[in-house]
């Protein structure tokens, strides 16, 4: 394919602005030596700000692609994403929201870590990790595609050359940086697709929408997947909570009145901004192909089409709007993709320094070391994300998969950590290994998995049928309930000796585990426990 110049400089010039905006807002940075106030942005995001990075963060180039995709190959009814992620964060603002932002929490694995000790928030840490790399990888591996059919830019370049500003000004700016960047990409989607719409309606080969509207892209679910349907949309409401990326935009927000608020904008921010994608996927289903430029100038078959859904939006903007207008479309899809890929990178990079590096190997790591070692981790994981997006085919499968592991495995966790007051090491361990059991055993045809369970309304055609990752979140969570109460029993009732009690959690507690400790912030009051606690120096500075 040629190389489109003036599409080229059009991503030159966004990148560019892009990059300052993310340096001016890391000046805000410049001297800090205190961890918490980079992971965090000081605990200083408010209600303007906050709103923007809440919603950015979620609407990527995998939702604005991914919304379009679904509509255009399955029907507005099975596009799930849009109504889900929204509930999903609604539910937050409603459970989770206050509680963590009270307790003053740095990230989403502080509770775990308190509650289980460091190596069993270690091992939480896995699924969590994996599920931010393969989001990254997913979504920079989007704008590969969306560049190479504007464009006709190298599929590596356009990863490659992405994930480095993205990584460069959340280097140096951490949250500060990835929230102000997050205002200036959520305007450019929120112009840019807008602006595509009416030019790609109005073509003269895309037929009026509306007719016949319910049979040709509204459609409906098919009755035979009505239980994977439910299944998908729980995993997308309670799936989409325990990720670093949104409780990182919680802890971050000034107030905790601000911090629920936002998750409720965030919402309503995701059902607005799926819109444009969803015409846009109605557009591709009444449009005759065979009388586009696709076919009539560049030589391909119409009926490779059907095929390339991924590729949805991007040949609409290429083949439906005028060559400027399509520009404004690639910098909205550019910016979808900076907006959560610099949030997933920082969110997994603030957990590894603070939660695996200073907890586990290096209790009295100094605050400017655990800098360091963020600014490594991030470097770290925008070359993993970068290496998957180029390498592995089936990217959005990996990123499916560990989805289900989010919600298999560690929503039961969260939701345990936070309202069990008995939870400990052993339920935590017994659900983990039985959540992350049972769903593998269920099988992942797109991976190669086998089937090694077949729970009920099994077909060797259509695969499993039963909502069986809502049945082994829901086998997790009684499992870590039923232990937990156990144990807590058997050890305080004497029954077991208390040497048994090798995790230290019931009897033998470690001296981290003991009773919270308030100390004063410069935002608001903050919990810790003893294991958290700043020097005498860095109390007197918050202060």
């Amino acid at each position: 394919m040629v190389l489109n110049v003036p599409g080229l400089i059009a991503v030159i010039i966004f990148y560019i602005l892009i990059l300052i905006i993310g340096l001016w807002a890391a000046r805000r940075t410049k001297g800090e030596t205190n961890s918490e106030n980079i992971m965090l942005a000081g605990r200083n995001i408010g209600a303007f700000v906050g709103v923007f990075t809440m919603t950015a963060t979620w609407v990527g180039g995998g939702f604005i692609n991914g919304t379009a995709e679904t509509v255009y190959s399955y029907g507005l009814v099975n596009c799930q994403a849009p109504v889900g992620y929204a509930l999903s964060l609604v539910m937050g603002g409603v459970f989770f929201a206050r509680r963590m932002r009270e307790q003053g929490y740095v990230t989403m694995l502080d509770p775990f870590t308190r509650t289980y000790g460091e190596r069993m928030g270690g091992l939480i840490y896995i699924p969590a990790l994996l599920g931010e790399v393969f989001w990254s990888g997913a979504i920079l591996a989007a704008l590969g595609s969306t560049l190479r059919v504007i464009v006709g830019l190298s599929h590596e370049v356009a990863i490659v050359v992405s994930a480095c500003i993205a990584v460069f000004y959340t280097l140096f700016g951490g949250l500060y940086s990835v929230a102000y960047t997050d205002v200036v990409q959520l305007i450019c989607i929120f112009i840019g697709l807008w602006l595509c719409i009416p030019f790609a309606m109005t073509n003269e080969l895309v037929e009026n929408i509306s007719v016949n509207s319910s049979a040709v892209w509204i459609k409906e679910v098919d009755p035979v997947y009505v239980g994977v349907y439910m299944d998908s949309f729980l995993l997308l409401i309670f799936g989409g909570l325990p990720w670093q990326v949104y409780f990182q935009r919680v802890l971050s927000a000034r107030t905790v009145g601000i911090a629920q608020s936002l998750s409720f904008a965030g919402g309503l921010g995701c059902i607005i901004m799926s819109v444009p994608s969803i015409l846009i996927g109605a557009i591709a289903v009444n449009t005759d192909w065979n009388r586009t430029a696709f076919v009539t100038r560049d030589n391909f078959n119409a009926s490779e089409i059907s095929s390339r859904g991924s590729d949805i939006l991007p040949l609409v903007l290429q083949y439906l709007t005028p060559e400027w207008v399509s520009f404004f479309g690639l910098g909205a899809v550019s910016a979808a993709v900076m907006s959560s890929a610099d949030s997933s990178i920082l969110s997994a990079s603030c957990m590894f320094a603070r939660n695996i590096y200073k907890m586990i190997f290096r209790q009295r790591a100094s605050e400017k070391e655990i800098i360091w070692v963020m600014r490594i981790a991030i470097f770290g994981v925008g070359a993993l994300a970068t290496v998957m997006a180029i390498t592995v085919k089936s990217i959005y499968t990996l990123w499916y998969l560990c989805s289900d592991l989010v919600y298999v495995v560690l929503f039961p966790q969260l939701l345990c950590v936070i309202y069990l007051r008995a939870s400990n090491t052993y339920g935590s361990l017994v659900g983990y290994i039985i959540g992350m059991f049972f769903r593998i055993a269920g099988g992942e045809p797109s991976l190669g998995i086998g089937v090694l369970i077949k729970f009920p309304y099994y077909s060797v055609n259509n695969g499993q049928l039963f909502p069986f990752k809502t049945l082994c979140m829901l086998m997790s969570f009684t499992s870590i309930v039923f232990v937990s109460y156990l144990t807590d029993f058997l050890f305080k009732k004497n029954i077991l000796h208390p040497r048994f009690d090798v995790f230290k959690c019931v009897i033998n507690k470690r001296p981290s585990d003991a009773k919270l400790t308030k100390y004063s912030v410069k935002s608001e009051e903050t919990f810790a426990n003893p294991s958290f606690l700043p020097s005498k120096e860095e109390i007197r500075e918050r202060r």
